[in-house]
């Protein structure tokens, strides 16, 4: 399947939809998960237009990682994790349910099972709330 230039993470870094947005760069765009696993559940989404990690450029691929490492330590500040799951999934089989790359930064809790994943809507206060907290902390 060819890349889709109108799925819903191709609109939302053009400004064509909205998020909850915690950070941007030239290359990467940093937003709440509408569906979290857990709290403080972020999505980093480079900015080429990539289904997944077959497609992506070792550049393109290199800047989510290193937007991954960046947010880290603001994510656990703002949350109180005790632990993080970054991933990324390929193919809907291995559960890609939006045909643009991403990772997944999902906070970890003590004590405290995860939503499956794309299941359950989140609070949209929440949201707004603890997306304007993480981007406090980043450096």
């Amino acid at each position: 399947m060819a890349y889709q230039n109108d799925n819903i993470f191709a609109k939302i870094i053009k400004g064509e939809a909205p998020s909850y947005k915690v950070y941007e760069n030239d290359d990467t765009y940093v937003m709440m998960d509408i569906m979290p696993e857990a709290e403080g559940h972020l999505l980093v989404l480079p900015k080429e237009g990539a289904e997944n990690i077959f497609d992506i450029s070792d550049e393109a691929i290199s800047a989510c990682m290193r937007t991954c490492k960046k947010i880290a330590p603001a994510l656990m500040k703002a949350t109180n994790a005790d632990g993080l799951i970054i991933s990324q999934f390929n193919h809907a089989a291995a559960g890609q349910t939006v045909f643009h790359l991403h990772c997944h930064m999902v906070p970890v809790y003590k004590g405290q099972k995860r939503q499956d994943h794309a299941r359950v809507q989140g609070n949209p206060e929440e949201l707004v709330a603890l997306a304007k907290e993480i981007a406090s902390y980043i450096e």
